[in-house]
């Protein structure tokens, strides 16, 4: 079955860095568009980035030229490096996909605090 497992979040101060990582299983990954998400406390989850399987990315206002999106299809793990971290950044961050219907999984916290 389909399986997406995130990793990488954790606290970083205003202006870091952090890399979250996405590592899925159970589908032909090459082929396939994967999304990050996020939800911070309080309010609705909201799309931040997608990357389609030739590798075109697109990004919400809010995290464009900050955040990037890549894919490793040999390791089946896309990545989202998020740079000039703000507070407002803070939320659990969800890989999605979609194969006959959308799949999620369990989510990453990231907290941009100093």
């Amino acid at each position: 079955q389909v399986q997406l497992v995130e990793s990488g979040g954790g606290l970083v101060q205003p202006g870091g860095s952090l890399r979250l990582s996405c590592a899925a299983s159970g589908f032909t990954f090459r082929i396939g568009d994967m999304g990050w998400y996020r939800q911070a406390p309080g309010k609705e989850r909201e799309w931040v980035a997608t990357i389609s399987s030739g590798g075109r990315t697109n990004y919400a206002d809010s995290v464009k030229g900050r955040f990037t999106l890549s894919r490793d299809n040999a390791k089946n793990t896309v990545y989202l490096q998020m740079d000039s971290l703000k507070a407002e950044d803070t939320a659990v961050y969800y890989c999605h996909t979609t194969v006959f219907r959308d799949f999620w999984g369990k989510g990453t916290l990231v907290t941009v605090s100093s």
